[in-house]
């Protein structure tokens, strides 16, 4: 039953929603609204893996990629705190149940992407978002104070003298107003304004919209992530990834004479340029990958819903390369926040790919965007829980 106050409202049920409010007391009452279904929010979508520190040797080189694939644009005291926060993000995960793939003797198995100088990707199959988002998703529909609403749109915020009170909903045609002292915004990217994309398509940027229009600042909204390999299809719809994990385990990228054009494992915007050029170049819609040089176990256990997928599209990726093509991926800019994800509007926060705290940059580096939800999410969830009465 829909109350009229809470202590606190989140729009957006992907991990950034859903780490906020399992990080928050339990006495106080939440409610999570989703514009879709549960399931459809694109931390389900994550394939490749959720970074981490490998260990305390690892913190430079893996600062130095996170900076480099970031044009060196990133806010360096976020890229420090989603780094030192990661271990403890992962065990925490680990305690939830998240099943990260192991070795033999019970270690956590790492995989490499795109511009990491080592392995340092904890990963479940090639569906690692699903999983974490999945587990996440299971410990919150157990909590007694917390309500979730699907099929729920935020239209606006309520506000008094630049304090957030609330917001304002629209749910089977019916607008309807709940305040809160506390709204954490976690409503996604954009994705859904483009024609090609890997996002759900009702990702439209609602977050940033109603940021902009009450005055909150916003930060970087030129800064899109195209991703290299989408499979290329003639159907419309949404994009299906091919994970850069499969750079990372040895796929390579052909040109339509079955040349390789590019070093695979260079930052996402250098190799979608370099496919876009070669596409330019050949006059052709896209261009392909061959997965020759991955073993035919790794296939199967670390991609197997890839391989599933190619196969429904017609291609076995075990015996032939396949159609790719770049895709708006992700979303670096958003609305600013500060260390503590809350906005420029007091009690107003964003979490996710709704909010930029400047860990990205200009260019995301691959696996860095579910750690870096989580990591901001539970700081949200802190500073909250240390105001609220």
């Amino acid at each position: 039953m829909l109350k009229e106050k809470y202590d606190l409202i989140i729009a957006g049920c992907g991990v950034g929603g859903l780490y906020t409010a399992l990080n928050m007391p339990r006495e106080k009452n939440i409610l999570i609204i989703t514009k879709s279904d549960v399931l459809s929010s694109d931390s389900m979508l994550a394939q490749g893996g959720i970074c981490v520190l490998h260990d305390a040797n690892d913190y430079d080189a893996y600062f130095e990629d996170t900076m480099r694939a970031g044009h060196y644009e990133n806010r360096k005291e976020s890229v420090d705190l989603m780094i030192r926060s990661s271990r403890d993000i992962i065990n925490n995960l680990l305690e939830l149940g998240v099943r990260f793939e192991k070795n033999s003797d019970g270690t956590l198995k790492y995989t490499r992407e795109g511009a990491h100088s080592r392995p340092r990707i904890c990963f479940h199959e090639d569906v690692t978002g699903k999983e974490i988002t999945t587990v996440l998703l299971e410990h919150v529909k157990k909590l007694a104070n917390v309500e979730i609403m699907e099929y729920t749109t935020m239209t606006d915020i309520l506000e008094e003298n630049n304090i957030c009170t609330g917001i304002k909903a629209i749910k089977d045609n019916k607008e309807f107003i709940v305040k809160a002292p506390y709204v954490v915004m976690a409503t996604g990217g954009i994705g859904g304004l483009y024609e090609h994309s890997t996002n759900f398509p009702h990702l439209t940027g609602d977050g940033c919209r109603i940021a902009k229009k009450h005055g909150v600042e916003l930060e970087h909204m030129d800064y899109v992530q195209i991703h290299p390999t989408s499979l290329y299809s003639k159907n419309k719809g949404r994009s299906f990834l091919i994970s850069e994990s499969a750079r990372g385990e040895n796929a390579i990228l052909l040109n339509n004479k079955g040349e390789r054009f590019v070093n695979e494992l260079l930052p996402r915007d250098v190799v979608s340029n370099a496919i876009y050029k070669e596409m330019e170049k050949e006059g052709s819609k896209h261009v392909w990958m061959s997965f020759e040089k991955v073993p035919k176990d790794v296939i199967k256990e670390h991609f197997p819903h890839i391989y599933e997928k190619c196969m429904e599209e017609g291609y076995d990726i075990l015996k032939e390369p396949i159609p790719i093509v770049p895709a708006q991926h992700y979303f670096m800019g958003g609305v600013h926040v500060d260390s503590n994800s809350e906005t420029t509007m007091h009690n107003l926060f964003a979490v996710g790919e709704t909010s930029c705290n400047g860990v990205h940059g200009k260019n995301r580096l691959a696996s860095n965007s579910l750690l870096e939800s989580l990591v901001f999410a539970k700081r949200a969830a802190a500073e909250i829980s240390k105001r609220i009465n």
